[in-house]
């Protein structure tokens, strides 16, 4: 409760006697907690598929701050969409997913090997465009039905979190300037 971001708590702020640090902390703090092993691993596994690229891009310390930011961002954007909501909000993934956006504006022909289950599982190269694209219009779509919902939201997946992350890494990486030079040719062949 003390680490996490609760966005009534956020919303409540004004009338409260919080200090202002115990509002805004949180959303730096929460990207570093998680719920259990399979969440970090999770978002470990997300981050060290397309995170070296875009760091690579980006170079070192300004990946540190775009990450940083995209975190911050996705906590708002995921505060703004829950307002109400009174269960602490942790994890990584809002920051993971401007990773994600960042990547795909940087590498949309990249290759990603992909587990794709159809029948069976099997493992196949797709391009990122579609990879991503896919994981971003799943994540609104869970969102919107989410916001749609009749029913309380007490916590879960923060799925405004992760599409409030995806757009600000679009965005924010053709802020930074440009470190690597493409070591790869990502077109279609």
């Amino acid at each position: 409760m003390h680490h996490g971001v609760v966005p009534a708590a956020v919303f409540a702020w004004p009338q409260s006697n919080l200090p202002v640090s115990a509002i805004a902390l949180p959303f730096l703090t929460s990207m570093f907690l998680h719920a259990g092993w399979l969440h970090l691993i999770g978002n470990m596994w997300y981050l060290w598929i397309f995170g070296d690229n875009v760091e690579d891009r980006l170079g070192h310390f300004n990946y540190l701050i775009f990450y940083l930011l995209c975190g911050l961002g996705a906590g708002i954007v995921h505060t703004v969409f829950n307002y109400n909501v009174n269960v602490p909000s942790i994890g990584a993934s809002g920051a993971i997913a401007g990773v994600l956006g960042a990547y795909l504006v940087s590498y949309p022909f990249a290759r990603v090997l992909t587990l794709v289950p159809i029948f069976f599982i099997f493992v196949t190269e797709i391009p990122a465009i579609l990879v991503l694209g896919l994981w971003f219009v799943m994540q609104f779509l869970y969102g919107a039905t989410a916001l749609a919902s009749t029913t309380a939201n007490t916590g879960g997946v923060a799925w405004w979190a992760h599409v409030g992350g995806f757009v600000i890494g679009m965005i924010l990486v053709g802020l930074f300037p440009r470190k690597d030079r493409p070591r790869y040719d990502y077109s279609w062949r």
